[in-house]
């Protein structure tokens, strides 16, 4: 990607920059014109044509002018742009905002804050709890082959999971299936259980290897959401934004994906192993309904240790050179002020 000469990548600079300024596609005129290099709008187009050829930049069919493909950002993202430090205001407000706090209010304040400087999806990933054990586990029989299994855990949540099986239990069956299973693995955790069950469910009848599967196949996704959580601030902001509103039915998924957390947990996570600012631009995220999205995340630590992200979900129509350095400082002022909070 860095073999584009000085001259191709002013042109892709100036080219997504007045795109990202305007939203408008960009004709050579107006590229020979800012920038700032004398030449003839045919060699413009020369060149234009070339870096169309190598997927930098498209031609949408109503127009003459081009636009920044998700490789064109890319390149431009990682060898062209130059960050704009944040303005004092902005500074203030971030510094306003992070106070050292309550934790579940700091991490709302900086989801908030997030999604009011960039007008876009502020979203802060909670600092993983500690692993769910188990007091008590209980089975209800709700059809042939629906089971309700409850789980008490030793914080005293309850949670409900629906088993589907293949073949009908008694309710012997499920007595019995929870008395061995509160006599051998109250107090650990899923993880505990499906590594002791491993080596016991040899020694099982072969029959009740489905049912103790299937609870701990339950189970563990229960512990995963109790474990992991986020808050996301201002997702209404991407209803005014004119690339993703022209698209209901993208926006739509994309809500979506806001409900189901799953999918945007796995790619938080990401940035959680990461060092410093990461960026997701349109399909590098391996989620459909961010196709037309960046996300940009930072992760934060407490005491030297990273335990969560932060980041900002908005169209790939952003302008980065803002955008990147509010996350980066949100990440690192709620660092300092979850460490002062420790």
């Amino acid at each position: 990607m860095n073999t584009l000469d000085a001259r191709s990548q002013i042109l892709l600079k100036t080219l997504i920059e007045r795109y990202i300024a305007e939203g408008q596609p960009v004709g050579s005129r107006a590229l020979s014109r800012y920038s700032g290099l004398e030449l003839s709008p045919a060699t413009v187009r020369n060149v234009m044509s070339d870096l169309e050829e190598a997927g930098f930049i498209a031609s949408p069919h109503t127009s003459a002018g081009r636009i920044p493909t998700a490789r064109g950002y890319r390149f431009f993202v990682d060898a062209l742009l130059t960050v704009q430090p944040l303005q004092h205001a902005q500074m203030r407000e971030l510094k306003g905002h992070l106070q050292p706090d309550q934790p579940q209010r700091l991490l709302n304040s900086a989801s908030h804050v997030l999604s009011e400087l960039t007008q876009f999806a502020g979203v802060v990933v909670a600092p993983r709890k500690d692993a769910v054990r188990i007091r008590q586990l209980e089975f209800i029989s709700l059809s042939e082959t629906r089971i309700l299994l409850i789980i008490v855990t030793t914080a005293g949540d309850v949670q409900n999971r629906i088993l589907l099986t293949r073949r009908p239990y008694t309710p012997g069956e499920l007595s019995s299936a929870a008395s061995y299973l509160n006599e051998h693995v109250a107090g650990l955790s899923f993880d505990e259980i499906r590594n002791r069950l491993r080596v016991e469910l040899q020694q099982l009848r072969s029959d009740m290897t489905e049912l103790m599967t299937a609870t701990v196949d339950a189970g563990s996704e229960a512990a995963e959401e109790t474990a992991t959580n986020y808050v996301i601030s201002g997702e209404t902001n991407l209803l005014e934004v004119e690339d993703l509103s022209s698209n209901m039915s993208r926006l739509r998924e994309l809500f979506k994906l806001f409900d189901q957390k799953t999918g945007l947990m796995q790619l938080l996570d990401l940035s959680n192993r990461a060092e410093g600012v990461q960026i997701f631009i349109g399909g590098e995220s391996g989620l459909a309904p961010l196709d037309g999205c960046s996300v940009i995340t930072a992760p934060y630590e407490v005491d030297g240790q990273v335990v969560g992200s932060v980041g900002v979900i908005g169209p790939t129509r952003m302008a980065y050179d803002r955008v990147i350095p509010i996350v980066d400082i949100t990440a690192r002022l709620l660092s300092s002020a979850l460490s002062a909070n420790h």
